[in-house]
């Protein structure tokens, strides 16, 4: 089950860019929760707290209880806007997600056990396609990563999106079965046997 953090908030009774601005003069990052057919309630954050927490990682993915003056709302980080100079969060977006709620969720791919490759230890690059992708899945199993196990990859191997298997509830939220990498014979090996293909195909 995902761990669910805690958060406290304080409500921000105002909206617009004016107050937003006053938030940030005094230290506090704006922000809102919405959604499960209920009004947004606008808050803000304290800025040290949310900044380590961003920077922590996963924050997409991580389940949060905020106290908003007393009143807990059990959300997930949907989008947050960062300074394009300094790299600091300007503004945080939460959807409400009660029990049992199925949310898309964006997950990093780890590719694992390298050295048991013979491609790649024997000098073979690992072209990565994509170092994420998209899941439906449960609030409360969202998985941290999923794994690609390189044991006994070989030049030309593919992986794909089929390949891997997910948790229970789990499902891609993509279509199609997409490409996640593939094991790429180093350049004077893959020239050579393109050399040896074309003399077979004369002969």
């Amino acid at each position: 089950m995902t761990a669910i953090k805690e958060l406290k908030a304080v409500a921000r009774p105002r909206a617009g860019k004016g107050a937003a601005r006053a938030e940030r003069r005094a230290g506090r990052v704006p922000a809102v929760i919405y959604g499960e057919k209920q009004e947004p309630v606008t808050i803000s954050l304290n800025f040290r707290e949310i900044n380590k927490t961003i920077y922590a990682g996963h924050f997409l993915t991580t389940l949060f209880e905020i106290d908003v003056d007393g009143t807990k709302h059990r959300v997930i980080p949907r989008d947050y806007q960062m300074d394009v100079v300094k790299d600091f969060p300007l503004h945080v977006d939460f959807l409400r997600v009660s029990q049992g709620t199925t949310v898309t969720v964006e997950v990093p791919v780890h590719f694992v056990k390298p050295e048991a490759s013979p491609a790649l230890k024997a000098g073979g690059t690992l072209n990565v396609v994509a170092h994420s992708v998209e899941l439906d899945c449960p609030a409360e199993s969202i998985p941290a990563s999923v794994e690609v196990d390189l044991t006994g990859a070989a030049y030309g191997d593919t992986f794909h999106l089929s390949d891997l298997k997910l948790p229970a509830g789990v499902t891609w939220a993509g279509h199609g079965d997409d490409t996640l990498a593939t094991i790429v014979a180093p350049s004077g090996q893959a020239d050579a046997a393109a050399e040896d293909a074309a003399e077979a195909a004369k002969a």
